[in-house]
């Protein structure tokens, strides 16, 4: 079975209210800088990678109504904040030790890619990765389904999909590729069991 995860909230995550917290101790600027960003369509194009992050604060910090030299140490901090989710890891490396091919398919955009390519091991299980700006394409948009499972030449019926967001697995329902909604690690492995895929 090939077993595709989602990055963020899935293998990796950070504490977005806490590194807000240490910038903005105002709860109303934590909420402008919320809408005026990562509720964006700016930071899809990020994500994609056709808006180069410098222009994004700009706009951002000019939307939010604060400094976009603070918005920058903001995003600077958020690119490294991201850490392993340990259970999910190691269930990683049980599902490769069983034979499973694994491949990342994420949302993310250029300074935290590299930052995790950098920081940790375990790049290592994925047969494939599909990161977003790379290639120019984000979850939900059918297309970067559709060139996941042509440029690792998978077969829809023997994929699985992980996320913790219902409207990128329902994007990818479509091409026959199963489904599994990502709430904590223990769920997921009992949902792949559920499945018939092994070494969970």
């Amino acid at each position: 079975m090939n077993v595709v995860f989602d990055l963020g909230g899935v293998v990796v995550a950070y504490d977005r209210a806490a590194l807000l917290a240490e910038l903005y101790t105002d709860p109303a600027t934590h909420a402008a800088v919320s809408a005026g960003i990562e509720e964006h369509l700016d930071w899809t194009e990020m994500d994609r990678g056709t808006l180069a992050e410098r222009e994004a604060i700009a706009r951002a910090a000019q939307r939010a109504g604060v400094s976009a030299a603070e918005l920058a140490r903001f995003m600077e901090r958020m690119a490294m904040a991201w850490t392993p989710i340990p259970q999910t890891v190691d269930l990683l490396y049980r599902l490769r030790a069983n034979g499973h091919a694994l491949f990342c398919l994420s949302n993310m955009h250029p300074a935290s890619a590299a930052f995790l390519e950098r920081a940790f091991m375990f790049w290592d299980v994925f047969t494939g990765t599909l990161i977003s700006c790379r290639v120019g394409l984000c979850k939900p948009e059918p297309a970067i389904y559709a060139h996941l499972l042509e440029r690792y030449a998978l077969a829809a019926s023997e994929t699985v999909f992980i996320d913790d967001l219902d409207v990128n697995l329902a994007a990818a329902a479509p091409f026959g590729i199963k489904t599994i909604r990502f709430e904590d690690p223990p769920q997921c492995a009992r949902a792949l069991q559920a499945l018939g895929v092994e070494g969970t």
